[in-house]
C-alpha cells in the first residue's frame, strides 16, 4: 500500500512538473522563440555538420559553414521570390480591368448554360475593391515601417532575434553531442534505459519526418519550376519555389501553390490553355509526392498523419504564437510515442488480457 502511494504521489508531482512547464512557455514565449527556431535549425543542420566533421573539418569551423551555406541559400529564395512578386504584383494591378471583362465573355456565360446562375462580374466595383485592398496592404506596410522606426523596443527585440538566432545555432551545433551526453547522465539510472529508448524513437520519428520533409520540398520546388517554366509560364520560378516550401503544411500549401498558379495562368494566357496546365502539372504533382516523393523520403508508416500536423500547427500556435508553430511538431512526436508506450502497456496489462 505504502508503495501505491508512494507512485501516486510521483506520479503527481510529475503531472504538476508538466502543467507548470507549460504555463511557464506561455509566460515567455517570446523569450523562448530565438531558443526555438535555433533548436529546430540545429536539429536540421546536425547531419551535415557531422558529415564535414568526418572530413577531418574542425566541428566549429564546420558549424559555422552550415550556417553560412543555409543563410546563403536563405538569401537566394528571397532575392528569387521578391522582385517576381513585385512583378506579378504589379502586372495584376494593370490586367485587372482586362480580366474583368474575360470573366463576363468566357466563365459568366458558362456558370448560366451548367447551372442556371445569371451572373456579371462589376468591372468598376472588383476594380474599386482590389485597389482599395492594395491600398489597405500599402497603408499596412507603411504603418508598420513607422512603427518600426518610432518603436524602439520593437526594433531592438527584431535586431536581438537576428542576433540571438544565429548564435543559439551555432552553439547548438557546435557542442550538440556535449549537449545529449549531459542529458543522458542527468536521467536517473533505474529510468535510464527507458527514456534513452524512448528519446531514440522520438529522434527517428523526427528526423525521418522533418529531414525528409525537407527533401520533399526541394523536389517538389524543383519539379514544379521546371515544369511551369517549361509551360511557358513567366512567373515560374517564384510560384514553383513557393509551392514546393509551402508543401510543409500537408494540403494548405498545396492549395495555395494552386490558386497562385491558376492566378498566374489567367493573366498570362488567353483561352484555357493556362487552366489546363495547371491541372495537369498539379495533377502530377500530387501524384509524385504522394506515391513517389513522400514514401521514399519520409516513409509511409511514420505515425505523423497529415491532419494530425495540421491539427498540431494551428493549435499550438493558437496557445504559443510562433513559439508553439516551432515546438508543435516535436511536442506531437513525444505525445506520439508516449502514447505509443502506453498503448503496448495496456495491451500487455492483465486488466486487458482479462476474460
Amino acid at each position: 500500500m505504502a508503495l501505491l502511494d508512494n507512485e501516486r504521489v510521483a506520479t503527481a508531482v510529475w503531472v504538476g512538473v508538466g502543467l507548470a512547464l507549460l504555463v511557464l512557455m506561455a509566460l515567455l514565449s517570446s523569450v523562448l522563440t530565438p531558443f526555438a527556431l535555433g533548436a529546430v535549425m540545429a536539429y536540421l543542420l546536425v547531419p551535415g555538420v557531422d558529415w564535414l566533421q568526418r572530413r577531418h573539418l574542425p566541428r566549429w569551423a564546420a558549424a559555422l559553414a552550415m550556417m553560412v551555406l543555409t543563410a546563403l541559400v536563405l538569401l537566394g529564395l528571397v532575392l528569387i521570390l521578391v522582385p517576381v512578386l513585385q512583378h506579378e504584383t504589379g502586372a495584376l494591378r494593370e490586367q485587372w480591368p482586362a480580366l474583368i471583362t474575360r470573366l463576363n465573355a468566357s466563365v459568366a456565360p458558362r456558370l448560366h448554360e451548367w447551372f442556371g446562375w445569371t451572373v456579371t462580374f462589376d468591372t468598376r466595383a472588383l476594380t474599386e475593391l482590389l485597389a482599395s485592398h492594395v491600398n489597405e496592404q500599402d497603408t499596412l506596410a507603411a504603418s508598420l515601417l513607422a512603427r518600426l522606426r518610432s518603436g524602439g523596443a520593437v526594433l531592438l527585440s527584431t535586431l536581438g532575434m537576428l542576433v540571438l538566432v544565429p548564435v543559439v545555432l551555432f552553439y547548438m551545433l557546435a557542442e550538440w553531442h556535449e549537449f545529449i551526453r549531459r542529458f543522458e547522465s542527468a536521467i536517473p539510472r533505474r529510468w535510464h534505459a527507458q527514456v534513452v529508448g524512448m528519446a531514440a524513437e522520438i529522434d527517428s520519428l523526427l528526423s525521418q519526418f522533418l529531414r525528409g520533409q525537407v527533401s520533399v520540398m526541394a523536389a517538389l520546388a524543383l519539379y514544379y519550376s521546371a515544369a511551369l517554366s517549361l509551360a511557358g509560364f513567366r512567373s515560374a520560378l517564384a510560384i514553383g519555389v513557393l509551392t514546393g516550401t509551402l508543401a510543409f503544411v500537408p494540403y494548405v500549401g498545396y492549395a495555395i501553390g494552386l490558386v497562385l498558379a491558376l492566378g498566374a495562368a489567367l493573366l498570362q494566357f488567353d483561352g484555357w490553355y493556362g487552366p489546363a496546365m495547371v491541372a495537369l502539372i498539379y495533377g502530377l504533382g500530387q501524384v509524385l509526392e504522394s506515391f513517389v516523393l513522400t514514401p521514399r523520403l519520409v516513409g509511409e508508416r511514420i505515425g505523423l498523419h497529415p491532419l494530425a500536423v495540421i491539427f498540431a500547427l494551428l493549435a499550438f500556435g493558437e496557445l504559443f504564437g510562433f513559439f508553439g508553430v516551432l515546438v508543435a511538431l516535436p511536442s506531437s512526436a513525444v505525445l506520439l510515442v508516449a502514447l505509443r508506450r502506453l498503448k503496448q502497456a495496456y495491451f500487455a496489462s492483465a486488466f486487458y488480457g482479462r476474460p
